[in-house]
């Protein structure tokens, strides 16, 4: 499927701004190819710089605040140039997505109302900027795929997905929000919990797996949440049982949780998640990363054993 965004002629420049994207599916960590090409009207035109940036929809620590769009990761791919009237100049570009880019398609489906766009700035003299996006479809991983299937075969349904504006607490994190996805729990584990949140925060190496669970006692206005932490390798990815690990996961969480609830005040609500695990609750194995699938030689490599 090939994708193409295009900018109104303005009416101070006569420059058009079009973006192609001959594939716009892609993965966190990949290039994604494209080109822009910028065209003149009756007179030349001074271009100071092209520049290419992701855009989403965030949603703010605030519940009750609006969601914003936010450009969230920007790469140069021009300097300045002039663009002859009546002509046209290509820009063909490899924009390389950031390893925490939110996954916005799962199984083929979008995920709820999550979307992101590529967005075109062209900047011209005297102080004008012009830009065109188009939709990006960032599909999972291999290991968030399995995760996300594993948790499907365990009977969880997904309610919502959404971006988190702010950093979680002890996760390193390169990007200023991160994603959310909501789920229905599945019978086998209701009763000690009844919402389930899945955070993934992915490297070039691996990913860490956030399990966010909480216990709601509707009538008596009750919460308790905590988060229990993994850490898996993309290398091997394809030889682990992932139903078996992803239960294992859960049943982790579940226990956990149920021990700190059983010590906390249930008198209150608890607006915020008081037990997060630290270090990781699965030890961090020597691994590698996927090797070169990020673009170029070294880019998407692995770890060193440490």
């Amino acid at each position: 499927m090939r994708l193409t965004g295009v900018s109104p002629e303005s009416v101070w420049t006569g420059l058009a701004v079009t973006t192609t994207l001959p594939n716009p599916s892609t993965r966190p960590g990949l290039r994604l190819p494209g080109r822009v090409t910028v065209t003149a009207g009756g007179s030349d035109v001074v271009v100071r710089h092209i520049r290419l940036g992701l855009v989403a929809q965030l949603e703010l620590e605030d519940p009750d605040a609006p969601r914003r769009l936010v450009q969230y990761h920007q790469v140069p791919i021009a300097g300045r140039f002039v663009v002859p009237a009546g002509r046209r100049r290509e820009v063909e570009f490899a924009f390389p997505l950031p390893w925490e880019t939110p996954v916005t398609i799962f199984g083929g489906v979008p995920l709820m109302s999550l979307r992101t766009g590529l967005r075109t700035e062209v900047s011209v003299d005297p102080d004008l900027d012009q830009g065109a996006m188009v939709p990006v479809f960032v599909h999972p991983l291999p290991t968030q795929q399995h995760i996300l299937a594993a948790l499907d075969s365990l009977g969880f349904v997904m309610r919502q997905a959404g971006l988190q504006h702010g950093r979680l607490p002890g996760v390193e994190q390169t990007l200023p929000f991160h994603e959310r996805l909501g789920y229905w729990v599945a019978p086998l584990y209701a009763g000690p919990i009844t919402e389930l949140e899945v955070i993934f925060v992915t490297n070039a190496a691996g990913l860490e797996v956030l399990l966010w669970v909480d216990r709601r006692l509707a009538l008596a206005g009750v919460t308790h949440q905590s988060i229990s932490r993994f850490r898996v390798w993309h290398a091997g990815a394809e030889r682990r049982d992932w139903v078996a690990t992803v239960d294992g996961w859960l049943r982790h969480a579940v226990n956990r949780h149920a021990a700190a609830a059983a010590h906390s005040d249930r008198s209150a609500k608890i607006r915020e998640s008081a037990h997060v695990s630290r270090p990781p609750d699965e030890p961090v194995a020597p691994g590698y990363g996927l090797g070169g699938t990020a673009g170029s030689g070294g880019v998407g490599g692995g770890g060193d054993g440490t």
